[in-house]
């Protein structure tokens, strides 16, 4: 029995790590998408990454945000034109998956803003798989 568990451990453990690669690049795909979008001053298409649910958690300065649509409102009110916005930089340190469905990503963030000053920061994301679909659920920024 002992045997076969193992030989079932090691085979999951395969088929996780197949999965991995395509996830990975699933979330590094949105990444440069949000990226994108904020760079072009579109504050709603860098939003598409995040889970639309009013279980969605932001965390920042401020303290905890929850739901899609305020995490939103509060992006436009906080960066209301593009030389607020500037121009966004990821840079990932980690990518980890801790189970088929859940990623966690953390990394820094840069705003070059040559009118307001640059600003920058670290992250810590948490991806679920949801609907066949990566999302962010929580995003701890400071």
């Amino acid at each position: 029995m002992k045997k076969l568990l193992l030989v079932f451990l090691v085979a999951l453990s395969f088929a996780a790590n197949a999965q991995t690669a395509k996830d990975k690049e699933e979330i590094l795909q949105i990444l440069d998408r949000q990226t994108k979008a904020w760079n072009a001053g579109d504050a709603t298409n860098f939003m598409k990454g995040y889970w639309e649910s009013d279980s969605l958690m932001y965390i920042g300065k401020s303290g905890v945000t929850y739901g899609y649509a305020k995490t939103l409102a509060n992006y436009q009110k906080n960066y209301p034109d593009k030389a607020t916005m500037g121009t966004l930089a990821f840079t990932i340190i980690k990518v980890n998956f801790i189970s088929p469905d859940a990623c966690f990503v953390v990394g820094k963030w840069h705003l070059n803003r040559p009118e307001k000053g640059d600003i920058g920061g670290h992250y810590t994301l948490l991806w679920k798989k949801i609907n066949n679909q990566w999302v962010i659920v929580a995003d701890h920024s400071s």
